[in-house]
């Protein structure tokens, strides 16, 4: 994947503490072989506390982050270029039909140290804790809802098993998963799956001890990955310390992770979270606004020369998308013609040049897939978001709509609401500018209300919302991650049920024809050609309004090494390190600057 990135050298004269004994620190600091170098803390910020680090029960992207951290699968996510490589599998073969895994684990892997063990170590991974933990996933419980985007209906036998699971403890197996030794596992899909290994790198195919499940349930935190949870974690803060039974290597032989232990800080608002940054309280955040940026270039331009640089600014398109969803279950936005109405009568054009800023990689003019898989080295593997037709300002059509759909000139538009969560602000000011937009294009009045992220998650789960501000950010980067919003086999039964994906609840059986038919064609190329089909397709029935595609500044200290930004945000800490060399020249500079 071509990726836009931007590096600048960006000096700021200050002097960084790196301590080798913090949290979790190694009382005998050892030496790491080929320029390498052990020990260290590494600060980070979420805007958003974790809501959740039970596997199964991870849907937003900040649990994600901290969970990829303490939790291993059978495949993981490279973050130099975001291909699916090998973890605890060393290796796999995949039949000629493409249907029949055979995953080859590596079989010196244990599971963290933890009192649920015997004497407090932790044992040995098999592949009975992998076919253990496709049974959990393949459970019915509240707190599973990544089965639905990984094993339904992909796994052969997994929707038996999930049914059977309704009724108790299922007595049989999922017929699809076989253990064939201690380090030998087959996964039986029910049909071609080119995202298969995708859906597996995700919070589904991370492996958990049954000791473990049955001591501590759904506020499970341990893992085989390369830290571990630590107990001075609050509401404030996460802790995450090196675990030191870690069972991967680098190239040169290091025993991995590098740093002793990993902060996470929850500052909910963007411009705090720069301060902070440049207060050297945090070492890596993920998104900095650019009127941010464009300050710190203007007042910082005579240190850009400096060598070795402070800082590494980069930019790309980042793997996410913001959008309103409609209440398609109940008037006025269970009419198609008053959700286009309202979709034609927004300026996104404004909103990202005005409200934003410029704070937005482009305006939300296509369809909800962002323009991030456009840039493959294979043009066969390129996703043109400009194939797919989204709407733009035209007034007059929305008038015609509003008048068809009984309200002409908004007369007798019922009293509606969008819920939005604060976001630091930039979700008010955008929904202040539709709001505006709205009353006067459409002569309709909408109030807007803002709720906990958290509160806005359970509203939208459950459809307790008329609008509602939402986004979504890759778990897998493949187009279908986002067409998944819109299939009808994430809605349930009744609106009494939580849906955690479509929760607008969207279904028309053409579309969820065409994505089955991506995934199960022959090449990558005739998948995207059913994939777009299906996105023009929902996108012309308007469930959500496309508001903009995100993008990306991170802001990364120079002596942190190994940190490599990507258009999906994915972090993995574990071959990540300090280069106290970096440090020692930063401080002999500020030395003589002084």
């Amino acid at each position: 994947m071509k990726r836009i990135l931007l590096f600048l050298a960006i000096g700021f004269g200050l002097c960084f503490n790196y301590s080798c004994n913090s949290i979790g620190g190694q009382k005998t600091k050892k030496v790491a072989k080929g320029n390498r170098f052990y020990g260290g803390t590494i600060r980070i910020n979420e805007g958003t506390p974790v809501l959740d680090l039970y596997p199964y029960y991870i849907y937003d992207n900040v649990s994600y982050t901290i969970a990829c951290q303490i939790y291993d699968g059978l495949v993981k996510i490279n973050p130099r270029d975001l291909s699916v490589v090998a973890d605890i599998a060393k290796k796999w073969d995949v039949d000629a039909s493409g249907t029949l895994y055979t995953f080859h684990l590596n079989n010196n892997v244990t599971f963290q140290d933890d009192p649920c063990f015997a004497n407090g170590k932790g044992r040995k991974v098999t592949a009975n804790d992998f076919k253990y933990s496709m049974e959990q996933l393949c459970t019915a419980t509240p707190d599973n809802v990544v089965f639905s985007i990984t094993f339904k209906t992909a796994v052969e036998g997994a929707n038996e098993f999930y049914e059977n699971s309704k009724k108790g403890k299922p007595s049989s197996t999922i017929s699809g998963v076989k253990v064939l030794n201690d380090s030998t596992i087959q996964i039986k899909l029910t049909k071609r799956n080119p995202i298969f290994l995708n859906m597996l790198a995700g919070p589904g195919g991370f492996v958990l001890a049954q000791e473990a499940v049955e001591k501590y349930g759904k506020g499970l935190h341990l893992g085989t990955g390369p830290f571990i949870y630590n107990a001075a974690s609050d509401s404030n803060r996460i802790v995450l310390t090196a675990n030191p039974n870690y069972f991967r290597v680098d190239s040169a032989g290091n025993q991995l992770p590098y740093i002793d232990s990993l902060l996470v800080s929850f500052i909910p608002t963007k411009a705090d979270e720069f301060k902070a940054f440049v207060g050297g309280k945090i070492d890596y955040i993920v998104s900095v606004p650019s009127t941010q940026v464009d300050k710190m270039v203007e007042e910082q331009i005579a240190d850009f020369q400096h060598r070795p640089p402070k800082y590494l600014l980069a930019r790309m398109p980042e793997m996410s998308t913001q959008y309103y969803a409609f209440n398609l279950a109940k008037a006025p936005f269970n009419d198609i013609r008053v959700r286009k109405a309202f979709s034609l009568a927004i300026d996104r054009n404004k909103i990202v040049s005005e409200v934003l800023q410029g704070e937005a990689f482009a305006p939300g003019l296509h369809g909800v897939t962002p323009p991030t898989f456009m840039y493959a080295s294979n043009p066969e593997d390129n996703y043109d978001i400009s194939n797919i037709k989204g709407d733009s300002l035209n007034v007059d059509l929305a008038k015609k709509l509003l008048s068809e759909a009984g309200f002409p000139d908004g007369k007798k538009f019922p009293t509606i609401s969008l819920e939005l969560n604060s976001g630091g602000g930039i979700n008010t000011s955008v929904a202040l500018e539709v709001q505006k937009e709205i009353e006067t294009n459409l002569n309709v009045h909408i109030n807007f209300n803002i709720a906990s992220f958290s509160q806005k998650l359970e509203d939208a789960r459950y459809m307790r919302y008329d609008m509602i501000r939402s986004g979504w950010i890759a778990d897998y980067p493949n187009p279908v991650d986002f067409l998944q919003l819109f299939l009808a086999a994430n809605v349930p039964d009744s609106v009494g049920q939580p849906s955690y994906y479509n929760i607008t609840r969207y279904k028309n059986p053409e579309y969820d024809k065409l994505i089955d038919m991506g995934l199960t064609a022959p090449t990558m190329k005739e998948t995207y050609k059913y994939f777009q089909q299906a996105e023009q397709l929902a996108i012309s029935d308007a469930p959500i309004i496309v508001l903009w595609y995100d993008q990306n500044y991170s802001l990364t200290r120079w002596p942190i090494m190994a940190l490599y930004p990507n258009s999906m945000n994915y972090v993995d800490m574990s071959c990540v390190y300090i280069d106290e060399r970096m440090i020692a020249e930063n401080k002999a500079d500020s030395a003589k600057k002084k």
